[in-house]
């Protein structure tokens, strides 16, 4: 089955209970959990706010196919809060699921992109991904992920 990595930020209302059942969630229903970093806390990025975020990233296997597993991250979202995901504009968010790696598998279709076009531009992500899976290997580039990261500083 294949391995994929998450990402997870919340920082509107109670950020680390909704972070907490959206891990549970994905856990029962979207594959097995096999690794999860730390909590971080990061500023927001993309737009202003007050209200920090929490950030996690897991490592689930999954049986979901990619599109599968898209829905099923919206469910949840929408389940613990989220109306809608934002185009284009960044707001504060009761929880945001984003799949940033699925095996080394690339889709690229409107609505959804595989590796995540944005993920390495972000130390919230990078950060507790390189922690979970520090051999990761970008699937276009052929990077190790934590040279990209080491880049980047």
């Amino acid at each position: 089955m294949p391995f994929v990595y998450l990402s997870l930020g919340s920082n509107l209302g109670n950020k680390m209970q909704k972070m907490k059942a959206a891990i549970s969630r994905l856990s029962n229903e979207a594959g097995r959990l096999i690794k999860q970093s730390d909590f971080h806390t990061s500023k927001a990025w993309g737009f202003k706010s007050e209200n920090d975020f929490i950030n996690v990233v897991v490592q689930i296997e999954t049986s979901l196919s990619p599109f599968e597993l898209l829905a099923k991250t919206q469910e949840i979202e929408r389940d613990l809060g989220r109306i809608s995901k934002t185009e284009g504009v960044y707001s504060d968010r009761l929880i945001d699921i984003d799949i940033l790696l699925y095996d080394d598998l690339i889709v690229d279709e409107p609505s959804l992109k595989i590796p995540h076009p944005l993920m390495t531009e972000r130390d919230f992500v990078m950060i507790p991904l390189l922690e979970v899976a520090p051999q990761l290997i970008h699937p276009v580039t052929k990077i190790e992920l934590k040279k990209m990261a080491k880049k980047r500083k």
